[in-house]
């Protein structure tokens, strides 16, 4: 890797022009020769959290790609860094870079909990999983301090309502006590990313989240407390880490994974900007190579916004990772399947009628 003007700690090396701002700001070179003669830093890598207030919580999933129907996100960002990750663009919204913004500066949404209960107590509302999170990991460095994620957990399980989960962090374990008693009801699932088995690919593709084992071993815990877990083999990236798909399922269905699912890396919007630059200097003796196996999935290009396709891709290289995808789950899932979520309890503690039974 060429550590030259390397930011180490995290995924994007820049900010992206922010498509929805009429003026690009750009840091001039005399100044970073002044910096460096000075031995002053020319930008902060420390990240900030800066509160927000929104209106509503729970938004509706319109995409048929996505397996979910409503999601909610405590936060906004995320420190992880992840360097392919969907969710930059979202950043764009708040006048923000979709680059190193992203990792840098966290909104958090300090009423997340309180929305959530609204919009559980509301009469016109049926029973319908809601995800955290659809966009950014509600396992993010930023919860340990905040702990939202484990308010709205708290909420979710005084109404006796369905909850899933997506993360790569083992911060999750910290709830362990509210995911039991959530799944005594039938009322959660855990999805836990898995990207390589590599240490080293893990590390320049998700600068700050946890180790491999770290994962392994949330996993099993997890399918030691009879909490089902399925495990996100995601994005796959031709050229680095498609070939470990078979692996990455034996080890998913060994530490006790009730199913696996995975999709190949699209890289919409400023992602694709970020991602190049990334690559070139991160590894730059595969990254023409590495970005022509991408596009070979999309069309010819780096985005893919069509429906259907984006997720899986199309071409030989997709066919290929398909083919490995399925014969994955029949060596290592058959007969394992991911439970549906129960919706039945949420109306009787909703109306208040548990009260009756206590």
């Amino acid at each position: 890797m060429k550590q030259n003007n390397f930011i180490k700690g995290r995924g994007a090396q820049h900010n992206t022009p922010n498509k929805f701002l009429k003026h690009v700001y750009e840091i001039e070179q005399d100044f970073l020769e002044f910096c460096a003669k000075e031995g002053e830093e020319a930008t902060k890598s420390r990240t900030e959290y800066l509160a927000v207030y929104p209106k509503t919580i729970v938004n509706k999933v319109s995409s048929p790609d996505v397996g979910m129907e409503y999601s909610m996100n405590p936060y906004q960002g995320c420190e992880h860094g992840c360097i392919y990750c969907y969710a930059r663009n979202t950043h764009e919204f708040w006048g923000l870079s979709a680059g190193l913004d992203f990792e840098q500066k966290i909104l958090v949404k300090k009423n997340a909990a309180s929305l959530l209960e609204s919009k559980l107590k509301n009469n016109k509302w049926k029973a319908e999983t809601i995800v955290l999170s659809g966009n950014t990991d509600c396992y993010q460095p930023a919860e340990q301090e905040f702990k939202i994620t484990r308010a709205c957990l708290e909420v979710f399980l005084r109404y006796r309502h369905p909850v899933g989960l997506i993360t790569k962090n083992s911060l999750i374990l910290r709830d362990l006590d509210l995911l039991k008693e959530l799944n005594a009801n039938g009322l959660v699932g855990v999805n836990i990313s898995l990207t390589s088995l590599s240490e080293n690919t893990r590390r320049i593709l998700e600068p700050r989240t946890t180790t491999i084992n770290k994962r392994l071993e949330t996993i099993a815990i997890l399918a030691e407390n009879k909490i089902p877990v399925n495990v996100m083999l995601a994005p796959i990236i031709p050229g680095i880490n498609s070939h470990e798909i078979i692996n990455l399922a034996k080890v998913a269905a060994d530490h006790g994974a009730s199913s696996f699912a995975y999709t190949i890396v699209r890289l919409n919007g400023a992602i694709g900007l970020i991602f190049t630059d990334w690559i070139r200097k991160v590894m730059p003796d595969k990254a023409e190579k590495v970005l022509n196996l991408i596009a070979s999935c999309h069309g010819g290009t780096l985005n893919d916004s069509r429906f259907g396709l984006r997720a899986k891709g199309e071409g030989q290289i997709a066919k290929q990772i398909q083919d490995m995808a399925k014969l994955a789950k029949l060596k290592y899932f058959e007969g394992r399947s991911f439970p549906k979520l129960n919706r039945d309890l949420y109306e009787p503690y909703k109306k208040g009628q548990w009260k009756l039974f206590n």
